[in-house]
């Protein structure tokens, strides 16, 4: 699907009040995205606010200097954005997604757009924008601000450059072309710091971190001749380490540094019951974002993400099966 430009440059144009919004568990590309738009809308004289449905994880929060990020039921409530004429969705386009911003989605009388890179969709009651084949929601954030004539400043191009490079694995994915890297480039140039965003996400680790990962990569186990690998972090590894459920964002990827790994699947316990789910492929015959569809969630080929609701150890008998299923 390619995004009609034209369309959503008069869509911003036409209107002054934005909100905008993201998914829950929220990464680099949700939350620079909306933090790269809110930019681009304000350079344009728009007013905006950023509201997610959960507060940004204390590992991401250097990416949001300013605090522009709202917590709905915290910083905001739904009665104060009543007033929205254009509610963007950025980086995905599922319910389940959205948490308590759901009801303000499905609630709102504002005109609801989605901006996303994502394979599925479901109904959000709005007029969808979307490249799946780009790496990233924080690209088509770029792509909107040159179609919309704002100039990149600094302020914008380093919540974008933080999203455009989580997503492609710090530009080791196979989603990476030329045209990443010449986008990437082009935020640099416009003020972002690579060295600085990449200290920032992964050279100040909490030692409660260190020991989350610890246990997680110990409890990895290998099957199918060493194709698949698996994992998972539990409850009591967040209680005995002091680890919070962030503290587990890109383990999965350590694990497919296991040579001959082609896919891996990490469960991570949520305090509230059940498992947040991520799948990762380097492989054809393997599509995760398949594997997520299975259990409501969704994603790419290479990368996605769901949630089963189901005690261990069933939650991962049932997860293992599909996953061994698709690979034979």
């Amino acid at each position: 699907m390619s995004i009609s430009w034209p369309r959503f440059t008069e869509l911003i144009n036409s209107h002054d009040r934005f909100l905008l919004t993201s998914h829950v568990r929220p990464d680099c590309d949700a939350l620079g995205s909306e933090l790269g738009m809110a930019g681009v809308l304000e350079a344009l004289g728009k007013d905006v606010l950023v509201v997610n449905a959960q507060q940004t994880p204390p590992n991401l929060a250097f990416i949001d200097p300013d605090k522009r990020l709202k917590t709905l039921g915290v910083d905001v409530e739904p009665f104060h954005l009543e007033g929205c004429e254009v509610l963007i969705v950025l980086d995905t386009s599922a319910w389940a997604q959205l948490g308590s911003m759901a009801e303000v989605v499905r609630s709102s009388k504002a005109h609801k757009a989605v901006l996303d890179h994502h394979v599925g969709e479901d109904d959000l009651g709005a007029e969808l924008f979307k490249n799946r084949e780009a790496e990233a929601t924080g690209r088509l954030v770029l792509e909107a601000a040159r179609h919309l004539g704002v100039r990149i400043t600094p302020e914008i191009a380093r919540p974008l450059f933080a999203a455009i490079a989580t997503d492609t694995g710090w530009f080791r994915f196979n989603s990476t072309t030329g045209l990443t890297l010449r986008y990437a480039g082009d935020l640099v140039e416009a003020g972002a710091v690579p060295a600085e965003i990449y200290a920032a996400l992964y050279e100040h680790d909490s030692l409660a971190r260190l020991r989350l990962r610890g246990r997680i990569l110990d409890r990895t186990r290998t099957e199918l001749d060493g194709r698949l690998a698996h994992t998972a972090a539990l409850k009591e590894d967040f209680d005995e380490t002091g680890a919070l459920p962030s503290d587990t964002e890109d383990v999965i990827n350590m694990t497919l540094a296991i040579a001959g790994t082609e896919v891996a699947v990490i469960l991570v316990e949520q305090s509230a019951g059940g498992f947040k789910l991520s799948f990762r492929s380097r492989t054809p015959q393997v599509d995760c974002s398949e594997l997520a569809k299975h259990f409501g969630g969704g994603g790419h080929k290479a990368a996605a993400g769901a949630s089963i609701n189901a005690p261990w150890p069933a939650a991962q008998s049932q997860v293992l099966d599909a996953v061994r299923k698709a690979m034979r």
